[in-house]
């Protein structure tokens, strides 16, 4: 490639990092990596009536847990700051009185009053190359009335005049050639009253001050595309306009529509990253980490929607994923968001892990759960019960009995199985444990078989009975390998305490 190759991700602090914006962040830090480029965090805030305390630091929480370090950005340091826009306020004023001298913006007076009178006398009203000769701006007012009112420190916007008539044509890397018709884009406002820009010149100023290469963000900025393409011209930077890609939507299950938060509490699952809690209303929404989803298998997942590598391979490390990734295999139509499909992915990912990688995130789910162990002893259950495992709190749910006795039985299944006889046989199985000195489950499981074979009852008629009294149901992995790792004193007090229960 001619230039380096710098990408950004430039969220609003306003709430929580909907899966749609990770797998933003995703497409960005694999087309960085690919090329030895920089993946660069700016936060977008010149919307001060939408910020939200502690939503920066959540994105940043986000992208610590998903693995997508920025190599320079809010946060990260680097030689293009300041990466919080609203730190660089003094930046843009200047681009926008430039614009207007060069007549391609205007100062507009239109108090908000005067706004929503023209909003009630027309309907579906914009401010555009139809309207702005009605409204208060500097197309309408004298020069030097124009003058005083600014001297005067009346409030007024900047806004882009959009030329008439034309086509704005660009190259899309994942639609192709895509043009616009000017006729159908407003007078976008490009400085607010309170100097602040909008997003619209303020993306534009700083992804040419920071040398952003490439953008990548969802279809839905498709249609500003054309008013940032001019604002590149107009500012006399076409040579270093950035090369556009607009990803495909992830929409809901049914592929009726973009998949939003209230679709994930009706259907009940998470869309946004990590847990979020808004400040204001005090409303939740869940987040995957919470959920019980590793980072590696959300990645995995979200670059699966909207992309494939041509082959029939679902399951990529993000090195791979580095390997593989093209902008010419992501698709233009939108994602249906499948969550049978994204617990797979976790499921999958469960296996693929070592012990000794999942063992942070199974001694976090059983701390919650009061349960402390030792480091050994947790792998080798993570070992055993792992492709049982789809979250990481299912953990939790099959090996809970590894470290506590059971508190209750699943006393249908062991009746169905019951006898008088059997009863007797867990009696004298106690005794014949007891004898063991070398405690193995395959001698366990010898002892256990030859004495079932000497009171002549069939072993499948007693494994329930026996796994009910080690783990309270009917789940768990071998269990004359569970009595081998509970050990000996555990195992006999499992029987004799369930014998109790069973006589009551």
């Amino acid at each position: 490639m001619d230039k380096e190759v710098r990408v950004r991700f430039a969220p609003s602090p306003t709430g929580g990092l909907h899966i749609g914006g990770v797998r933003t962040i995703l497409f960005n830090y694999l087309f960085a990596k690919q090329n030895n480029g920089k993946f660069i965090l700016r936060i977008e805030d010149t919307d001060q009536s939408r910020f939200v305390q502690g939503a920066e630091e959540y994105i940043l929480n986000c992208l610590e847990w998903c693995g997508l370090t920025p190599d320079e950005g809010q946060g990260f340091g680097g030689n293009f700051g300041p990466y919080r826009q609203s730190e660089r306020k003094n930046i843009y004023i200047k681009y926008a009185q430039q614009l207007v001298a060069q007549g391609h913006a205007y100062y507009a007076f239109d108090t908000p009053v005067d706004l929503e009178n023209k909003r009630n006398a027309i309907p579906n009203f914009q401010y555009n190359q139809a309207t702005r000769l009605q409204m208060r701006n500097s197309m309408t007012i004298p020069h030097e009335a124009v003058q005083s009112l600014i001297n005067e420190g009346a409030p007024h916007v900047i806004r882009i005049k959009m030329p008439e008539n034309e086509n704005v044509y660009f190259n899309d890397l994942i639609r192709g050639d895509v043009s616009f018709d000017t006729h159908q884009v407003d007078d976008k406002v490009l400085l607010k009253a309170d100097g602040m820009p909008t997003y619209h010149l303020a993306v534009v100023v700083d992804d040419y001050l920071m040398k952003i290469s490439h953008v990548f963000r969802g279809e839905e900025w498709l249609p500003s595309a054309p008013v940032h393409i001019l604002l590149w011209k107009y500012l006399g930077w076409d040579n270093d306009m950035p090369k556009w890609a607009h990803l495909p939507l992830i929409l809901k299950p049914d592929g009726k529509g973009k998949l939003s938060k209230r679709d994930g509490e009706r259907l009940g699952f998470p869309v946004f990253a990590l847990d979020w809690t808004d400040p204001k209303t005090q409303e939740k929404a869940t987040g995957y980490k919470e959920t019980g989803f590793l980072p590696q298998a959300l990645n995995n997942l979200l670059a699966l929607l909207g992309w494939n590598d041509s082959t029939e391979q679902e399951i990529f490390t993000m090195q791979e994923l580095v390997d593989k990734f093209s902008l010419e295999r992501v698709h233009k139509g939108g994602a249906k968001f499948d969550w049978d499909k994204a617990k797979w992915f976790n499921a999958e990912w469960i296996k693929k892990l070592s012990a000794e990688e999942l063992l942070p995130y199974v001694k976090d789910v059983l701390a919650n759960k009061n349960i402390n162990a030792k480091d050994d002893y947790l792998k080798t259950i993570i070992d055993l019960v792992k492709e049982r495992c789809v979250l990481l709190p299912d953990f939790y749910a099959q090996s809970h009995f590894f470290f506590t006795e059971p508190k209750t039985y699943d006393m249908d299944a062991l009746k169905s199985k019951w006898s008088d006889e059997k009863g007797l046989f867990f009696n004298d199985l106690i005794s014949q444990f007891n004898q063991i000195n070398n405690w193995d489950g395959v001698d366990l499981e010898n002892v256990f078989k030859e004495l079932a074979s000497a009171k002549a009852i069939k072993v499948g008629e007693l494994m329930l009975p026996f796994r009910v009294m080690l783990v309270g149901g009917k789940f768990g992995p071998q269990v004359f390998l569970i009595a081998e790792i509970i050990g000996k004193q555990q195992t006999l007090a499992r029987i004799a305490k369930a014998l109790e229960t069973i006589k009551l």
